[in-house]
């Protein structure tokens, strides 16, 4: 028997759009998390919004899981955490990676400028998936594509972080959109 092929994928975004859960839904492991209880002290630092009544805990580092497909293929995902004073970390978790999901929450559409400008200057090819809460599509891709400024051959589409086949889906369309990335000569 060989060693599976090891794939990293990192998936990005703002504070409270859904990367834990993500990894979670999609693990077949007990993902590790790095959550820490939120303080008071953090409220006049990190952009809570409306977050603030319904979020306890926040990653402080990064979450981690393994995903097996098949004997021959293996993705690491490790989740970025989303305030902005961590983002010093994504230089390390994004070493290697083939690609990023970043993961967008419409009402907070503000918190993932940061994500999509972050793998845009890196290089790191990326798609953007809408996480649709509680299965409420409040923005339609074309929008959201317009609003962020995505470039045409990025994919943009609507997944569900606690749907184990849309996350499934998500990090297809994420390979898949890599290895065109690694196939199309640069200009």
């Amino acid at each position: 028997m060989s060693n599976p092929i090891p794939v990293k994928i990192v998936v990005a975004g703002g504070f409270a759009v859904g990367k834990t859960t993500l990894v979670g839904s999609i693990s077949d492991i007990d993902p590790l998390t790095t959550e820490a209880n939120m303080t008071k002290a953090s409220e006049e630092v990190d952009n809570l919004g409306d977050a603030a009544t319904t979020k306890a805990g926040t990653t402080v580092a990064m979450d981690f899981g393994r995903v097996g497909l098949g004997e021959d293929l293996v993705l690491y995902i490790f989740g970025t955490p989303g305030q902005n004073r961590f983002h010093f970390m994504w230089d390390e978790l994004v070493r290697g990676a083939v690609g990023a999901v970043v993961l967008v929450d419409t009402d907070r559409l503000d918190e993932c400028f940061p994500a999509v400008d972050y793998m845009e200057r890196s290089g790191v090819p990326f798609v953007v998936a809408i996480n649709a809460f509680g299965g409420v599509l409040r923005h339609h891709p074309d929008d959201v594509r317009t609003a962020l400024d995505i470039p045409s051959h990025v994919p943009v589409f609507v997944t569900d972080a606690r749907n184990k086949a849309a996350v499934r889906d998500a990090m297809v369309t994420l390979v898949r959109h890599a290895m065109t990335m690694a196939s199309t000569p640069v200009a």
